[in-house]
């Protein structure tokens, strides 16, 4: 088969979805069946394969939705299939097409978005997942809420869940009083609240520390330097937009907690990363972080600073807590697998694709 695929988010800086598609890229490379197929990455521009996949690269220059709509189409002409795992796919496809949505939340919270992007977001995905062939998601939450937000029936949606992306880091280290926050900053993810909890236990904690680390994207916009620079532990708290891969494996292998405390996702990738270094998470309890992360976190019932201070507490410095979260995370991370991810994607879109 001839596999086109959506591959716009594997160009600069790494993002949820270009980091699912890189991993499920890297899997197929070392799966013998995989092998068998010719894959087309779709970009507007070049970009570099990942891992050992055999895989051309096809550019037409474009942006966004615009790109995505016109010069998409004309790029997987002549496949047998479309992969397009960033939510929405063009709406005349000449092939059949599988999209991956991760989430609905522009759909369950419009408040979240701006009105042109909301209605963008909205209308889009809704329209995609009508002509998508079939629809990965990666929860059973999210499969719910695209039934309930997108109106599509059950039996079109297939459960795949995420790996878990073992950040590692050139040399071991040593854990110290720091708590890590990974991820894009939206208002659903609390980073007030984190930074008002942080401060609370900076009080009673003189060594310990904060690290955010991803984009602002919030709206309304929430000026994070400044929630820093009215802390009383401002000196031990830093955010910044992005770091490299290999800052951010070193962050993993220091850092003794991990907070994303988010009232919606779809998966959240990074607390499973911090699992995978072993990291005790910090959660906000909501249906799908008890689906994903089961007993392996800790989980606050809303985003209080107080409550999440007495979290942030016990994960740091209660050593049976910690022990019960590492035994915990184990059996929990043997769920989450790219390898079986990436076979299981490449068994929907061949089960899609024209004959």
């Amino acid at each position: 088969m001839r596999i086109a695929i959506d591959a716009r988010e594997l160009s600069g800086k790494s993002t949820g979805v270009g980091r699912y598609l890189a991993q499920i890229l890297t899997a197929w490379g070392e799966l013998p069946r995989a092998a068998a197929h010719e894959y087309v990455l779709c970009s507007p521009e070049p970009i570099m394969v990942p891992g050992t996949l055999r895989a051309s690269v096809v550019t037409a220059p474009g942006r966004r939705t615009l790109w995505e709509q016109r010069a998409l189409p004309r790029l997987a002409a002549g496949s047998d299939v479309l992969f397009a795992p960033g939510y929405s796919g063009p709406l005349r496809s000449p092939v059949p097409m599988v999209i991956t949505i991760h989430d609905v939340s522009f759909a369950a919270h419009p408040e979240w978005f701006s009105w042109r992007e909301g209605v963008r977001r909205r209308w889009v995905t809704r329209m995609s997942a009508r002509r998508a062939a079939k629809i990965i998601t990666v929860s059973d939450f999210s499969k719910r809420e695209i039934v309930r937000h997108l109106g599509v029936p059950q039996s079109r949606i297939e459960v795949i869940y995420s790996g878990l992306t073992i950040v590692a880091p050139a040399l071991p280290a040593a854990r110290e009083p720091l708590v890590l926050y990974v991820g894009s900053l939206f208002n659903r993810r609390h980073i007030p609240e984190l930074i008002e909890g942080f401060t609370r236990v900076a009080g009673q904690y003189p060594d310990v520390r904060l690290e955010l680390v991803g984009d602002n994207r919030t709206r309304p916009v929430i000026d994070v330097d400044a929630l820093i620079a009215r802390s009383a532990a401002r000196d031990r708290i830093r955010a910044r937009s992005y770091v490299p891969d290999d800052q951010l494996a070193s962050l993993y292998a220091r850092a003794s907690a991990f907070a994303f405390l988010s009232d919606y996702e779809g998966f959240a990738m990074t607390p499973l990363e911090a699992l995978g270094a072993g990291m005790p998470v910090v959660l906000l309890d909501t249906e799908v972080a008890r689906e994903i992360y089961g007993p392996a976190a800790t989980y606050v019932e809303d985003a209080d600073p107080a409550r999440i201070a007495t979290a942030l507490a016990r994960v740091l410095f209660d050593q049976p807590e910690r022990n019960r979260l590492i035994d915990a995370a184990a059996p929990q991370l043997e769920r989450y697998s790219w390898r079986e991810c990436a076979q299981r994607t490449l068994q929907v879109l061949l089960s899609c694709a024209r004959s």
